[in-house]
């Protein structure tokens, strides 16, 4: 709205100012009369349109400039239009054709001064500033006015040209921010999915070997544990997909999307996580002394989570005989301390696992995030231990 305003003033000054100069081109001092030539009637007309031409001087700059030149360089018309011209193009482009352009703009203006102040002193305007009398100092005053003019719209345009140039630098690095924010959030839900996913296909492995050797009524609970958890996994598995597809399927509600992001696990489900894992026949020791366990952060509760669950699918892989030790202590103030043990394994690993290593570098990264600190690796008591204290805060 502003800029139609403004569009709206500068065609209307304008075509007033051709008016001004029009009149006084024709005007006879002897007889107090109008009397236009053809020559100062096609100028009054070509500075009309140069006039309604800066409708157009945003769109096309140098076009309109151009034009707006004809009328003070050709019939001594004003140069108003001219210097308007000359802000559009300023704040388009800061080149050596504005520069060009600046120089002609100049000329232009000076040489308008110059005719009017050597007009009748009864209708000369700039007359009035720098001498109605041809002299030096008149020549020198209307250089120095032609400069001020002519700086006026120079800077008006380029301080525009810059702030139009931020602008478009701060809607690109929002831009750019939003894209990082989406990125990290399927990278996020990615490492969540590689939690769940990892871990129940160790349990789905662990379950399948039972059912090798199991016989009667046992086999048939075992059947239906594997088929629930190989259920879940295709699902996730669709979630992760989803991820590589650019985030499609995540982050969306129950109204715009069919596959709302699950809710995060927190310090509650630990017990439930290890009665799968007891089900799934890992042998499994856990102590939970925790005080305001409700009143947990979200991000502390699902870290922890994700520690245990990772600990317990890394022991799956590697020492599904094994018995492990989970403890999860501590409270508000003290912070949060987990620990999973379990002992080596006595056989050798046949091969390093699909994704090993990626797990505790997962653990790592969540646990830095919250500004706790973690330690995994085999200790001199042929365990291997993974413990991380986790400060209770606000997170």
């Amino acid at each position: 709205m502003l800029g139609v305003v403004l569009t709206v003033v500068a065609v209307a000054v304008c075509v007033i100012s051709s008016i001004f100069v029009f009149s006084a081109q024709g005007y006879l001092p002897a007889t107090k009369s109008f009397d236009p030539t053809w020559w100062s009637t096609l100028g009054f007309f070509t500075g009309i349109g140069a006039a309604v031409m800066l409708c157009w001087r945003h769109k096309w700059p140098e076009l309109v400039l151009g034009i707006a030149l004809v009328p003070p360089l050709c019939f001594r018309s004003d140069a108003l239009a001219a210097l308007v011209a000359l802000a559009a193009v300023a704040a388009r482009r800061r080149d050596k054709l504005t520069w060009i352009g600046s120089v002609l703009v100049y000329l232009a203006t000076a040489w308008a001064l110059f005719g009017d102040a050597n007009r009748h002193p009864d209708v000369t305007v700039a007359g009035q500033i720098v001498g109605k009398q041809l002299s030096a100092v008149q020549l020198v005053g209307t250089l120095t006015v032609a400069v001020v003019m002519t700086a006026i719209p120079l800077t008006v345009g380029v301080v525009r040209g810059m702030q139009d140039t931020l602008a478009t630098r701060e809607a690109k690095e929002e831009e750019l921010r939003a894209e990082m924010t989406r990125r990290a959030e399927r990278t996020r839900i990615a490492r969540e999915m590689h939690d769940v996913l990892g871990h129940r296909l160790s349990l789905l492995s662990l379950q399948a070997g039972a059912l090798e050797v199991s016989k009667g009524p046992a086999t048939t609970e075992a059947a239906k544990t594997v088929r629930t958890t190989a259920r879940q996994s295709l699902d996730d598995l669709r979630q992760v997909i989803g991820v590589l597809r650019d985030g499609q399927g995540f982050g969306e509600n129950g109204e715009n999307g069919a596959h709302p992001e699950p809710p995060q696990p927190t310090l509650a489900d630990i017990p439930e996580l290890v009665a799968n894992a007891r089900r799934a026949g890992l042998g499994v020791n856990v102590t939970i002394l925790i005080d305001d366990a409700g009143g947990a952060p979200a991000l502390l509760g699902t870290t922890a989570y994700r520690i245990v669950q990772e600990s317990m699918t890394n022991i799956l892989k590697h020492a599904p005989d094994a018995a492990a030790e989970v403890s999860v202590r501590g409270g508000p103030g003290s912070g949060l301390t987990v620990e999973v043990v379990n002992p080596l394994s006595a056989a050798p690993d046949a091969g390093k696992p699909p994704g090993a290593g990626t797990g505790l570098t997962g653990i790592g990264e969540r646990v830095t995030l919250i500004g706790g600190n973690v330690s995994a690796g085999p200790t001199e008591e042929r365990t291997f231990a993974v413990r991380a204290w986790l400060p209770w805060g606000h997170h």
